[in-house]
């Protein structure tokens, strides 16, 4: 596997993480008690971009891989 391949792969995969946290932030937000705390972040956002960028990061990363 090539440097650039992990490289790619790494930050794949860190964006899936930063698409996670910010899945589980929205529904936290989405579930709060208090309906006049409203937060500022705009984690539906954050999560559209995170997680497109891990399926492409991913998916660049990991062609030779999957075409064995």
């Amino acid at each position: 596997m090539e440097q650039g391949d992990q490289i790619m792969l790494s930050a794949g995969a860190v964006l899936a993480i930063v698409a996670a946290i910010a899945s589980l932030a929205e529904r936290r937000r989405m579930r709060r008690r208090d309906l006049d705390r409203v937060g500022f972040m705009p984690w539906t956002g954050i999560f559209l971009i995170a997680f497109l960028g891990a399926v492409l990061l991913i998916g660049l990363g990991g062609r030779h891989w999957l075409t064995g």
